[in-house]
């Protein structure tokens, strides 16, 4: 179920901050179209942090209702307090989700210790599998392989999106894992390679745009095809780089509001893309055949 081409879908929202959920839905059933293994709802490029309990639950629950076990769900769940994590891990295993997404606590840094008691306590809290989610450039914290390798033999914890885009990051955590521990790549550019290093596929945000081509090359990749998936990923690779010209998600909002999905609205303190990189987005976006 945790593998292949996993979408952190973004989470449309209407000018007066309001989500869409009637965009909400066109967007579920544009990925089960295209080839999409799973979305991630409630995810970094989901604007987790301004989402509401409330309004991250809802999310959630139409998502499961619709989607009716075709692809994975796999729902946001860390927070930055392991009471606060665990509580919201407890809630949020009570629907008929697939998976619970846990990344590391933000701003406070722990230490590798530290990391470990916040994981053991959620993954105590949940009654549904949990992937650890390990993404430095946000949190300001690293998990390291050693204590991966650890949280990988509690029960309840099942996989890792690993968000360090080093192929020698990827061959240590495959190393130090337990044997069923799926590791996924938090990092389109990388993917490819970290699949060739002993990921199950990707965690995307490049799939929010392109998510058939991106699908093809992950599945390629798995498939053991590396000169295919090599070219494949080519086609992608400058989608790759514009979805992060300015932070993650502002590029692709405005994407997939190009084409026609969703408004262009985000919560603040996030902006709209500025007019300086919008004719290298719609370049790249052209390029990977998801603008005309």
């Amino acid at each position: 179920m945790f593998s292949g081409s996993l979408v952190a879908i973004v989470t449309p929202m209407r000018p007066d901050g309001a989500l869409d959920f009637a965009a909400w839905e066109r967007l579920i059933e544009f990925h089960l179209a295209n080839g999409t293994n799973g979305i991630v709802v409630g995810g970094t490029t989901g604007e987790s942090a301004t989402l509401t309990d409330a309004e991250l639950r809802e999310l959630a629950a139409r998502a499961c209702a619709q989607v009716r076990g075709r692809m994975a769900v796999i729902v946001g769940a860390g927070t930055s307090s392991t009471a606060a994590t665990a509580e919201r891990v407890r809630w949020l295993s009570e629907l008929p989700v697939d998976a619970l997404l846990v990344v590391t606590p933000a701003y406070n840094r722990p230490t590798q210790e530290g990391l470990y008691l916040h994981f053991a306590a959620a993954a105590r809290s949940a009654s549904k599998p949990l992937l650890l989610y390990n993404v430095p450039a946000r949190t300001a914290v690293d998990m390291l392989p050693e204590a991966v390798g650890r949280l990988s033999r509690l029960p309840g914890i099942v996989g890792l999106k690993e968000a360090v885009p080093d192929a020698a990051r990827v061959r240590a955590l495959a190393a130090a894992v337990a044997a069923d521990f799926v590791i996924l790549s938090g990092d389109d550019a990388s993917a490819r390679e970290a699949i060739s290093c002993g990921a199950r596929g990707v965690i995307s945000v490049t799939a929010n745009v392109a998510p058939a081509p991106m699908s093809e090359m992950v599945a390629t990749a798995l498939a053991g095809e590396q000169l295919r998936a090599q070219q494949l990923d080519g086609r992608l690779a400058a989608l790759h780089r514009a979805l992060f010209l300015e932070a993650n998600p502002i590029p692709v909002k405005w994407a997939v509001a190009q084409m026609g999905l969703i408004g262009p609205d985000l919560r603040l303190p996030l902006t709209p893309l500025s007019a300086a990189h919008q004719a290298s987005v719609r370049a790249a976006a052209r390029a990977a055949g998801a603008l005309p």
